[in-house]
């Protein structure tokens, strides 16, 4: 099966505590490769996404699991909370997850409390989203409403996505955006169908990204 130049990797620890997304490169034999260093010994999930030609362009995951040997104490999940920080930038969620009928999440980029206005693009986009849902880490790659260069896409503050939660659960949101040549991870937990508060309620409360291992490799 032919496949496309292009292959995303999704890396994340069982407990959701490290995330990656990796951009490998295709040698002449047909592998992807890179190199990856994990923080942490533990159980981890990898997706790989991508799409065949053979399959019109149409989008596939694929997911194994990876172990690393040595001494592993699972994290628990951060609080849900509206606004995360990630390398020095502010982003705030406006929004909910919601089982059985598409939401609208809206995260919003600031640094130095200004709004930023010049996102460059990233994956044809000013955003990319990638929802896991807690234990079972079920995966969902939200497209953005928009993509970068449209001409009623601006580039930022603000970026939006659609999305529709497979079942009702705690889930764990990704958002990477670029600034300044440089990719960033912002992260969010949310409740999906599960009646609690929603983010837009948590506003008070801020999670530090930059705490975690998130990131690009």
């Amino acid at each position: 099966m032919e496949q496309e130049e292009e292959l995303h990797l999704i890396l994340a620890s069982r407990d959701l505590t490290v995330y990656r997304h990796l951009h490998p490169t295709r040698t002449a034999d047909g592998t992807w490769r890179m190199p990856v260093n994990l923080p942490t010994a533990g159980d981890y999930r990898l997706f790989a996404d991508f799409a065949p030609a053979a399959e019109d362009g149409e989008s596939l995951t694929l997911g194994t699991d990876l172990a690393v040997a040595g001494h592993y104490e699972p994290q628990e999940l951060p609080q849900q909370v509206s606004t995360s920080r990630a390398d020095g930038y502010t982003v705030t969620l406006h929004g909910d997850l919601d089982t059985g009928s598409a939401r609208d999440l809206t995260f919003e980029v600031r640094k130095d409390g200004k709004p930023v206005t010049d996102l460059q693009p990233y994956l044809g986009a000013y955003g990319h989203l990638v929802a896991l849902r807690a234990g079972g880490l079920a995966y969902l790659h939200v497209h953005p409403n928009s993509e970068a260069g449209g001409a009623r896409t601006k580039p930022g503050p603000t970026v939006s996505f659609t999305a529709t939660a497979p079942s009702a659960h705690t889930y764990r949101l990704f958002l990477d955006f670029k600034h300044d040549g440089k990719v960033r991870t912002a992260n969010f937990t949310v409740q999906a169908g599960l009646g609690g508060d929603t983010v837009a309620e948590e506003a008070e409360h801020t999670e530090d990204g930059g705490s975690a291992e998130h990131g690009h490799g």
